[in-house]
């Protein structure tokens, strides 16, 4: 499906395309796909948004009102397998709306942005080609940032780097390549080192990638040309139109805690024991999603006592085949002996999925808030969380689809006065090779300006300061020298 061509479209001025309730929707030229905005580049819209915010359900539902092709940018839906815990939407869920990238990669293989961009910009050529309009959905921001944006820090362009522009992921089996080791890029380039995090293993495999293939140093690159333009918007060759389905934190929180609940009823622990393996790299591939690591050491002790039993040497079995039925589950959960050692480590996963997922939360909004205030997205919001709440269909037409809906349009006719706008007057310079030591919270390091801005606002550096402040109103009070005022050691890595 992905990529393919079809039949030239008609030549009428309006296209009709089925919706999910089997009418005809007719898209008048002004709503047509086809139509091109700011210097004739191709218009698109992309839905973005926290996990469990409900974009794609979103962006079905715009196939009602205009006829839409949807390309997945959700980096775990992108591979084959793994259904229930990736949430993929299903067959039936589509509603007959075209899905493209959604389970079609190679479930071993590491998929990076730069091989999405590559991927999704001919699909988008070809759904003009049949006089729809793409919609981008997914909630993997540095997927979106490398489709729309024309320079990615992490990539290369032929202005930049001399030799083969496809650069590729280090190979573990290349006996001469580079271990994707952080003290040896700091060996080589210390200001790029500083200008990640040590448990950043992309980030440093592709810095020593690109360190091994050219011999230039990755700060060298990325503090030219590429940092200036890197994830700006503006200079995209599409036109996008950005809409976040937003909601409150502790409502998502309630909601994704509950949706996985209902994975572990629909069969998760099924799907991870089918792909585990003693010696798996959990980092890689489908294997680190969220829902996968979590369970490896209640697998390994399950697997081991399968092992130890008659029933399970008389079967003749590998452990890796041995798959974890709902039944398993629930007995184990229901277990009345609370020192069971299955039923501690299963508990335990359970609650890291939970952890993980409502983490996964903050770090998407915050990256939203990244792309609006540091890159200046035209970002257009619309709340979701009375919908979320309430559960009401009723709600979610009134409160998301039918704002999407004018959002769309307004973007579609060329008129941008009627779209929401987004205040960015808060926008903040775009200082990426800095590094700030909070001395208030134990040297933490921050990594540009964007990260101390954050990490400032954050309740634990403000609750800190605030007792810094009050133990040195106190040794005044005492007639004792107060403490100085704690501020940010900032190095520049320029």
């Amino acid at each position: 499906m992905d990529g393919s061509g079809e039949d030239a479209p008609p030549p009428a001025a309006a296209l009709r395309s089925p919706n999910h309730h089997g009418t005809e929707v007719t898209a008048t030229k002004t709503d047509r796909g086809t139509e091109t905005g700011q210097e004739g580049k191709p218009k698109v819209v992309v839905i973005m948004g926290a996990t469990g915010a409900g974009k794609s359900k979103l962006a079905i539902d715009l196939a009602a009102h205009f006829p839409i092709e949807i390309i997945n940018a959700d980096s775990m839906q992108l591979y084959r397998g793994l259904d229930v815990i990736t949430n993929k939407v299903t067959v039936d869920e589509q509603k007959g709306v075209p899905h493209h990238l959604l389970g079609t990669v190679n479930p071993n293989v590491e998929f990076t942005a730069k091989e999405f961009r590559d991927s999704a910009h001919p699909i988008i050529n070809d759904i003009k080609r049949r006089n729809c309009l793409p919609v981008v959905v997914g909630g993997t921001n540095y997927y979106i940032q490398a489709l729309v944006s024309p320079f990615l820090l992490d990539d290369t362009t032929e202005d930049d780097i001399p030799g083969d522009e496809h650069i590729d992921l280090i190979s573990e089996s290349d006996g001469e390549s580079f271990s994707c080791d952080y003290d040896y890029l700091r060996a080589v380039d210390p200001v790029a080192a500083d200008r990640i995090h040590p448990n950043n293993y992309r980030k440093i495999n592709q810095y020593l990638n690109l360190y091994a293939q050219s011999g230039i140093l990755p700060s060298r690159v990325y503090q030219g040309k590429a940092a200036e333009n890197w994830g700006r918007a503006d200079n995209c060759k599409f036109d996008c139109c950005f809409i976040c389905v937003d909601a409150s934190v502790p409502v998502l929180d309630h909601y994704v805690e509950q949706r996985v609940d209902c994975m572990i009823d629909a069969g998760l622990l099924k799907e991870v024991s089918e792909i585990y393996k003693t010696e798996a790299d959990y980092t890689r591939g489908l294997r680190q999603a969220i829902g996968v690591r979590e369970f490896v050491e209640f697998l390994r002790v399950y697997h081991l006592e399968i092992l130890n039993t008659k029933d399970f040497n008389s079967l003749n079995q590998s452990p890796s085949t041995n798959n974890i039925g709902k039944d398993n589950i629930r007995e184990i959960l229901n277990s009345p002996d609370d020192d069971n050692p299955l039923k501690i480590l299963l508990t335990e996963a359970i609650d890291k999925v939970k952890l993980n997922t409502r983490r996964l939360v903050r770090r998407q909004k915050r990256m939203h808030t990244r792309l609006q205030r540091l890159f200046s997205w035209n970002i257009n919001y619309v709340d979701a969380t009375e919908a979320i709440s309430s559960r009401l269909e009723e709600s979610w037409a009134t409160q998301v689809v039918e704002p999407a809906v004018r959002i769309v349009r307004s973007f579609l006719q060329g008129d941008e006065g009627n779209l929401s706008t987004n205040d960015t007057s808060g926008s903040i310079e775009r200082d990426l090779w800095t590094q700030y030591t909070c001395k208030a919270c134990g040297d933490k390091v921050l990594r540009g300006g964007h990260e101390w801005e954050q990490h400032k606002q954050g309740r634990g550096h403000r609750k800190r300061i605030y007792k810094l402040r009050k133990k040195s109103l106190q040794l005044q009070e005492g007639g004792l020298p107060s403490m100085e005022p704690v501020k940010p050691e900032a190095k520049s890595c320029c």
